[in-house]
């Protein structure tokens, strides 16, 4: 079995070789890449299991990169910003980013949250996920990982199933957001509601399609809850 791939986007050298370098010790296999271009052809060919991406960089940079990336691949991506690069960071996850860290960051902690979004993607065989729920005009699939609604697939990140996940499989019950954040994103990401908000909007915008009856319905200052049967 080889190990978990990362590949890291950035036009910095010194930066490519320190976070290789630390990766490495930390017992990844690491790939790099010099802009997006790069990028985008190391992800086609070495298919990584998740991407370091810088945001700031010359011939294409990585929000265009990230955009082009979410065309074809859903592999998880940890986008790097400037401090106080709120516009940025925001825009990065609506295009599809997992996680972000502002420059300067502490590697420790991008190994941390890497670890967070690797524990996330294997599969926890103590759950039992039913096969095939009817939720009003929506239809999940939990065996295929397949969404229909009315009738027509829509396709949802890793990201995005697993959030739907634990929503759904605890319909009527409220969420916290303290809860979801854990659950999803694991306990280092807690308190980082931004990203959880930013997540349920990009589930709603292919979910739902009646405001006035939404899937996901919103406890203001506390979390969410899945109102319809699961039937």
């Amino acid at each position: 079995m080889r190990r978990f791939r990362i590949l890291v986007v950035d036009d910095e050298e010194r930066i490519l070789n320190f976070l290789s370098t630390k990766l490495k010790a930390s017992g990844y296999e690491v790939l790099t890449a010099g802009n997006g271009v790069t990028g985008l052809e190391q992800v086609q060919a070495q298919e990584p299991d998740l991407v370091v991406l810088d945001l700031l960089m010359p011939k294409m940079g990585g929000l265009d990169m990230l955009k082009q990336l979410r065309t074809f691949s859903p592999v998880p991506v940890i986008i790097l910003t400037a401090k106080g690069a709120d516009t940025d960071r925001i825009k990065g996850l609506q295009l599809g980013a997992d996680d972000y860290l502002p420059k300067p960051f502490n590697p420790d902690e991008l190994v941390a949250r890497i670890e967070a979004i690797r524990r996330r993607l294997e599969p926890d065989e103590r759950r039992k996920i039913p096969e095939v729920l009817e939720l009003g005009n929506i239809t999940v699939d939990f065996r295929k990982r397949n969404v229909l609604v009315n009738g027509q697939e829509k396709y949802l990140t890793r990201t995005e199933w697993l959030l739907l996940s634990q929503l759904i499989n605890n319909a009527g019950r409220l969420m916290l957001y303290e809860e979801l954040l854990t659950q999803v994103w694991g306990p280092e990401y807690r308190d980082d509601v931004q990203i959880l908000r930013t997540w349920i909007s990009r589930l709603r915008s292919k979910l739902e399609s009646d405001p006035d009856n939404p899937l996901i319905r919103t406890v203001p200052k506390t979390g969410y809850i899945v109102d319809h049967p699961t039937t």
